[in-house]
């Protein structure tokens, strides 16, 4: 599943990294933390391997 914003992305790997231990998981916050838990590693790196080109820094609200 691809990010749909620029921060989506950048959330993404940092939940990325602290999974695979790079960072501990006590510094992630908000989105990153939730991403964290709920998601498998392989769809992090999904997400945080997204293109930054042409996404909006943030995430139009509906």
């Amino acid at each position: 599943m691809p990010a749909k914003s620029q921060a989506q992305q950048k959330a993404a790997g940092a939940a990325l990294a602290a999974k695979r231990g790079d960072m501990p998981k006590s510094k992630l916050r908000g989105a990153s933390r939730e991403m964290e838990k709920s998601m498998s590693e392989k769809e992090l790196d999904e997400m945080a391997s997204t293109k930054r080109k042409g996404k909006p820094e943030r995430k139009a609200p509906h």
